[in-house]
């Protein structure tokens, strides 16, 4: 048997993946670590594995409510100053728990720089857990980081490749905590975030399928392609009474989303209010901040703190939502369409890539109004060519492999993981 090390970065969609790993390993009888913040203790635990603090719910708080984090390219850019900021408390925990003779594999988001750092400094194998195509910054596929906005895949694949050498969010974000940390630990820092250290030589885990984000050519190697984990705590939760009464007190709900991190979502909420009044339709709106909520909402619209979607959105309408991966991959399950706000970071990657599939659409931030949510909601339920699509991806989605797969790879590389400084590192030493 081996220790396992998970280390997600970032909100509940970000962390819940390594969760639903942990236990399949755990299952198997491998000992499992997760890595993280303190807003995910509670999960984390009740999931029985084992947990590490890194950061505080104060903490995670701080981060989160920066407004910044929701805006495109500076959003981006402070995620990778907070991952730069982070490689001490990551580096810090992952030693204590690494034991000398125990094999050990190492399993992070990119962002976890600290978890790169013990592999360069202790020889501990890392794999790097990809949940979005967006992380590949591919010359034939280039990922959508401002919604509506297209134009890298209309350039040359030779320009895009000198414009992806010039500094990005990674270096400038990242790259000064991870060489002041590298320094101290007398490890040569990488001569760029990406791709030196965004990508790890033991291996890497797409966690999402073929169809919706191909391979390309320049993805990194090794690599294990699986599909979307779809853990999302269904298993210790069940919807509440009053939600049960209210899906079946008329017809199927919209369901309304700004994300589990975003403390900035009233102007969704007031525009998703004047929706729904709008085309008289019923609604579920889910947030945890409820601070965000407009005052007075009627009695056709219900809120809840928090929902597994896995079993919300069968009985759904439509998912108008942010676009983050992990709520992404429930409305497919789903097979209903989705309309997004995308904002920054993965959103409007992913929200190209649903239209590219016939099953949804999206609304620029700044044109996020009522009528036009109304608009593109009744477009996107009046055409019958999307509940074909939604219907085909929600049958795919049930052909995709469980866990097990993934498990069956991750033993094998706990088994055979190599965990060396990388070639270019010797090289610089």
């Amino acid at each position: 048997m081996a220790h396992f090390i998970l280390c997600p970065f970032g909100s509940g969609g970000d962390v819940f993946p390594f969760i639903g790993i942990g236990r399949c390993l755990k299952a198997r009888g491998h000992r499992v670590t997760v890595v993280s913040m303190d807003t995910f203790e509670g999960p984390i635990r009740r999931a029985g594995l084992a947990y590490e603090s890194i950061g505080s719910k104060e903490d995670f708080e701080r981060y989160s409510s920066n407004p910044v984090l929701w805006q495109p390219i500076r959003g981006t850019h402070l995620v990778f100053q907070m991952a730069g900021d982070a490689v001490r408390p990551f580096y810090d925990a992952l030693k204590t728990l690494v034991e000398p003779g125990e094999p050990t594999l190492m399993l992070a988001a990119g962002t976890v720089f600290g978890a790169r750092l013990v592999r360069e400094k202790l020889g501990v194998p890392l794999i790097v857990v990809h949940l979005q195509p967006a992380v590949f910054i591919s010359a034939h596929d280039t990922p959508v980081f401002v919604e509506g906005v297209d134009v890298m895949n209309k350039l040359p694949r030779w320009l895009k490749r000198f414009l992806f050498s010039l500094p990005n969010p990674m270096d400038l974000g990242a790259g000064p905590g991870i060489r002041r940390e590298c320094l101290a630990e007398g490890v040569p820092p990488p001569r760029r975030v990406h791709p030196d250290w965004w990508h790890s030589p033991d291996g890497n885990v797409v966690l999402f399928p073929e169809w919706f984000a191909a391979p390309q050519p320049d993805w990194p190697h090794p690599l294990y392609h699986h599909t979307f984990p779809m853990e999302d705590l269904a298993r210790d939760a069940t919807l509440s009474p009053q939600l049960e009464r209210f899906l079946g007190a008329g017809d199927k709900p919209l369901v309304f989303t700004p994300g589990t991190a975003n403390r900035h979502a009233r102007k969704f909420f007031l525009a998703a209010l004047d929706a729904c009044q709008r085309m008289k339709r019923r609604a579920v709106f889910a947030t945890r901040h409820p601070a965000d909520l407009p005052d007075g909402l009627p009695d056709t619209i219900l809120t809840q703190e928090y929902v597994p979607f896995s079993l919300l959105l069968p009985r759904a309408a439509a998912l108008i939502y942010h676009g983050g991966i992990g709520t992404c991959s429930q409305a497919l399950a789903a097979g209903i369409p989705h309309l997004i706000m995308a904002m920054a970071h993965d959103q409007p990657d992913n929200a190209n890539r649903l239209r590219r599939l016939g099953v949804g659409a999206s609304l620029h931030p700044r044109r996020w109004t009522g009528d036009r949510i109304a608009r593109q909601v009744t477009l996107l339920l009046s055409n019958p060519q999307v509940p074909v699509n939604c219907q085909r991806l929600a049958e795919l989605m049930k052909q995709e492999p469980g866990m097990e797969p993934l498990v069956d790879w991750l033993e094998v590389q706990a088994k055979h993981g190599r965990g060396i400084p990388a070639p270019w590192c010797s090289e610089l030493s």
